[in-house]
């Protein structure tokens, strides 16, 4: 879709949502406070899950390969030796 395409869908989201009824959304409540609350906090959780996963993938590993390489002293690298 290029953006003449994404301008039209743009253009057409009002005159789709203004003919639409108001009434149209049948056994919809206002959530109850225990379930209100389930949800914030099973996203809290989701949200901590997904922050440790990143922590721990992005973490630099210990014990690599570059360690053995730390000992070697090469003539284009003016910091070490």
């Amino acid at each position: 879709m290029g953006p003449a395409g994404q301008l039209l869908l743009l253009l057409l989201l009002p005159a789709t949502a203004a003919q639409t009824s108001p009434g149209s959304c049948s056994g919809c409540g206002p959530l109850s406070l225990p379930l209100l609350a389930g949800l914030v906090a099973a996203d809290a959780v989701m949200s901590l899950l997904i922050v440790g996963v990143v922590f721990a993938c992005a973490r630099p590993r210990q014990g690599s390969t570059q360690g053995a390489e730390d000992g070697k002293i090469y003539i284009n690298m003016p910091g070490r030796g």
